[in-house]
């Protein structure tokens, strides 16, 4: 086929950043911090960090350094403000005519 895989140098962030960070977080803020007495309530643990806090509370580069729960909640809050200006404005074209 002519791919060979590429595996960086041990300890080689560059190419696999974004995986890196989220098993250091993962290891610093859960693993580090308890045991399981099984891995039935290990993975339920993972499981539920990440859904619970890793993915709607983290702050992201990408999105301004808010969460996503912040992010879409000032998204929202936009949108809003951007149809009442609409409503409005089209309220007093209708009253001017």
């Amino acid at each position: 086929m002519g791919v060979r895989p590429f595996m960086g140098g041990i300890g080689d962030a560059y190419d696999n950043a974004m995986a890196e960070s989220f098993f250091a977080s993962l290891e610093c803020e859960l693993i580090d911090r308890r045991s399981w007495k099984s891995k039935t309530e290990a993975r339920l643990a993972v499981f539920t960090w990440i859904e619970s806090w890793y993915n709607p509370k983290r702050r992201h580069s990408g999105l301004g350094y808010l969460s996503p729960n912040n992010f879409e909640k000032k998204l929202t809050e936009a949108n809003h403000t951007a149809i009442e200006f609409e409503e409005t404005t089209n309220a007093e074209d209708l009253s001017v005519q």
